[in-house]
């Protein structure tokens, strides 16, 4: 699209992108998500990297959620997976996306891990063919989770010594220490689609995965796609939820590359915006103009879909970035107020809501982030969650 073309492409406005974000993501009070898997499903998956935001993520738009409901969509209804994809960053899917995110993102994570792997015992000295060994190890594993029953890796390491072994790192500085190659071992075989964290041994806020077959805990393994196939599938999804949207949006999320993008957004039915200057896309039976929505607020958690959703978010964070994102791109947890960042929040010793405000919002949305706050921390009950990646505005004010 060159500069004639943009200029008579239909305008996509901030506030018109900030209602379909609203909508879309179930963050409104009278388009809620219905259960756990229907909130997944509207933002194609939830982060996971660190557990407690998955429950926080949904419950901020399944209203009554409890930790039993998404529990029996995890554990038993095993409708909604944990599984590594994009960006090599852990997310729950619905269990219909596990062949096109294997597709369109974890076979290509898996083939990353691997070649790391053998590459870093046969430099670190602990074997001279890397690739036998990996493929023995994971051979072991399956083996002994060929039976169905969930293992710990601590169980799989203590009966499997092909696991066992550690590389050092950092030789010589005060951060260096020793990685154990096991849980290595496992990171490829999950990227693979060959095992899924499947049960938890603890709490909802804690990550200490058992691990089973795919096919033991699914049923069936992982349907066989081609790349292409899986990532304009993601692609259509992405759009749909998150849309309108840019290249550099789309292969930033998907971790994958331009022309894979490209090759998508050809075989798909789209149409081009203009997103203030800059060509973005949505599906061509979604593009018409939408409403405002009603006023809104919410507390999202660090790494929420939302907050992590594009790669260019001037439009929803503002002036914010340096607050509530850490030097690596991690989101701590936001609060918004009508498609837009506005804050922080984190929790105090006791384990209430704490917020803060980087701006004025007005009495009205401050009286119902105070709302918010206060059933957030009655939801809590007083546990407090520890943030893997804490902001640093939560840092500074925590």
């Amino acid at each position: 699209m060159g500069a004639s073309e943009l200029a008579t492409a239909r305008t996509v406005d901030f506030s018109e992108r900030r209602a379909r974000l609203a909508r879309r993501h179930r963050l409104t009070g009278t388009n809620p998500a219905g259960d756990p898997v229907e909130a997944a499903r509207s933002l194609v998956c939830l982060h996971a990297t660190d557990p407690s935001t998955v429950y926080l993520s949904a419950r901020a738009r399944v209203p009554g959620m409890t930790i039993a409901d998404l529990d029996r969509a995890l554990y038993e209804d095993r409708s909604l997976v944990k599984h590594l994809s994009m960006r090599r960053t852990l997310f729950v899917f619905p269990r219909e996306a596990m062949p096109y995110a294997q597709a369109g993102g974890s076979n290509r994570v898996a083939e990353r891990e691997r070649k790391r792997l053998v590459s870093e015992v046969e430099k670190a000295g602990l074997f001279t063919d890397g690739a036998r060994w990996l493929d023995e190890a994971a051979d072991a594993v399956l083996g002994a989770l060929a039976g169905g029953e969930p293992a710990s890796y601590s169980e799989l390491r203590d009966e499997l010594p092909v696991l066992r072994g550690a590389m050092t790192y950092g030789e010589g500085r005060s951060w260096g220490g020793q990685v154990s190659i096991g849980p290595r071992v496992l990171t490829v075989l999950s990227a693979e689609g060959r095992v899924v964290r499947a049960t938890n041994d603890g709490p909802w806020r804690v990550s200490r995965n058992r691990w089973a077959t795919t096919q033991s805990w699914l049923g069936d393994a992982i349907e066989p796609l081609a790349e292409v196939d899986g990532v304009t599938w993601l692609v259509e999804q992405w759009l749909r939820s998150f849309g309108p949207g840019t290249e550099n949006d789309l292969r930033w999320w998907l971790g994958s590359t331009l022309t894979l993008v490209r090759k998508a957004l050809s075989a798909l039915d789209v149409v081009e915006v203009d997103l203030d200057g800059t060509i973005g896309y949505l599906m061509a039976d979604d593009a018409e103009p939408v409403a405002e929505v009603e006023p809104w607020v919410a507390l999202l958690p660090g790494l929420d879909p939302t907050t992590m959703g594009w790669k260019d978010r001037d439009w929803y964070l503002g002036p914010h970035r340096e607050p509530l994102f850490d030097t690596a791109g991690n989101a701590g947890p936001t609060l918004w107020c009508d498609g837009r960042i506005v804050g922080g929040w984190w929790q105090n010793d006791a384990g209430d809501v704490v917020t803060h405000l980087l701006e004025d919002v007005g009495a009205d949305a401050r009286r119902a982030l105070d709302a918010e706050a206060e059933a957030l921390s009655e939801w809590l009950g007083g546990v407090r969650v520890m943030l893997r990646f804490p902001s640093p505005l939560s840092k500074r004010m925590g």
